[in-house]
C-alpha cells in the first residue's frame, strides 16, 4: 500500500520517480536536521555510509531501528578496507517534527546525521516509494547495496564485506 501510495502522490505531483542503482554514486543529499542547521550527505564522504529513509509512523521502520543501533554501535569506529568509520545518514519523511524527533529520542537513534524531508526530493532522487529503505555507501560515494537487503542481519553482512 505505501509504494502504490508514493507512486500515486508523486504522479500527482508531476514528479519523475528515479531509480538509484548499484555502482552509481550516490546522489548528495542536503537537508535541514533537528536543529535546523542545513547538513549534506557529502560531508561523510570517507566514511561507510547507511542512508536510511524512514518515518515515525511508519511500524516496520520502527521495528528495524534497533538493528541500526547494534549496527552503529558495532562498526562507528571500524577500519574498512578503505575510509575508516561508518555513519548513519537517517532521512525522514515526517510532515511533523515533532513526531520525528520523539521517534529518535524514544529509539535511541545516537547518530548525528537526521534529516527531514517534508518535500519528498531526496526520496523522489533515490527511487524510494517504499519505507523503510535504505542505501550503503561506500568511502567513495558508490552504492554498493540497497532496499530489503539491509534489514536485519543482512545490513551486517553487506557492511562485513567492507571491512579490511
Amino acid at each position: 500500500m505505501t509504494s502504490w501510495l508514493f507512486s500515486i502522490l508523486f504522479s500527482l505531483a508531476g514528479l519523475t520517480v528515479h531509480s538509484t542503482e548499484i555502482g552509481q554514486d550516490a546522489p548528495n543529499i542536503r537537508l535541514s536536521n533537528q536543529e535546523g542547521d542545513t547538513i549534506q550527505l557529502a560531508d561523510l564522504k570517507g566514511k561507510v555510509v547507511l542512508i536510511d529513509f524512514w518515518a515515525s509512523w511508519c511500524g516496520p521502520c520502527r521495528q528495524e531501528n534497533p538493528n541500526l543501533v547494534e549496527a552503529y554501535s558495532k562498526y562507528r569506529n571500524s577500519k574498512f578496507k578503505q575510509g575508516k568509520g561508518f555513519e548513519i545518514f537517517s532521512v525522514s519523511l515526517d510532515q511533523k517534527e515533532d513526531a520525528w524527533k520523539k521517534a529518535i529520542q524514544t529509539d535511541q537513534l545516537t547518530w548525528k546525521s537526521h534529516v527531514i524531508d517534508k518535500k519528498g526530493n531526496a526520496a523522489i532522487a533515490y527511487g524510494v516509494n517504499t519505507i523503510p529503505n535504505g542505501f550503503l555507501i561506500d568511502s567513495k560515494g558508490k552504492i554498493v547495496a540497497k532496499g530489503a537487503s539491509l534489514r536485519g542481519i543482512g545490513l551486517h553482512v553487506e557492511i562485513e564485506k567492507l571491512l579490511k
